[in-house]
C-alpha cells in the first residue's frame, strides 16, 4: 500500500479545519468556491467528483486524491468508472509531456539559431 488512506483523509481534514480556525475568512471563500463550482445542474456530483480525481491526479495533490476518492464512491462512483478516470488523467498528463517535449526540442533548437 503506498498510503494508508484510512488515516491519511481524516488527518488532512483535521489539518484543513485547523488551518480553517486560524484563517476563517479563508476557509469561508474556499467553501464558497466549492459551492460556486457545484452550483447547477449541468454535471451531478458523481461526474464533479470523479473530474476533480482527475484533476487532483494532474495536480498531484495526495489530499485531493484522497477527499474526492472517498466522495466519489460516496456519490457512487464504480470503479470502472474511477479506472477510466485514472485512463484519461494518465492521458491528459502523457499529453501535456509530449507539448513541453515539443517546448524543450524549441528550445534547444533556437539555441543554435543565429542572434
Amino acid at each position: 500500500m503506498l498510503f494508508n488512506w484510512s488515516e491519511y483523509v481524516p488527518a488532512v481534514k483535521k489539518a484543513f479545519g485547523a488551518l480553517g480556525k486560524k484563517h476563517p475568512k479563508m476557509i469561508a471563500a474556499y467553501q464558497a468556491l466549492e459551492a460556486a463550482a457545484a452550483d447547477g445542474d449541468a454535471l451531478d456530483a458523481k461526474t464533479r467528483e470523479l473530474i476533480a480525481i482527475a484533476v487532483a491526479i494532474t495536480t498531484r495533490c495526495d489530499g485531493c486524491i484522497g477527499v474526492h476518492a472517498e466522495a466519489a464512491r460516496k456519490a457512487g462512483a464504480t470503479e470502472a468508472e474511477i479506472a477510466q478516470t485514472l485512463a484519461t488523467a494518465i492521458s491528459l498528463n502523457a499529453g501535456a509531456a509530449y507539448i513541453y517535449s515539443l517546448r524543450a526540442l524549441e528550445a534547444y533548437e533556437s539555441a543554435a539559431a543565429p542572434k
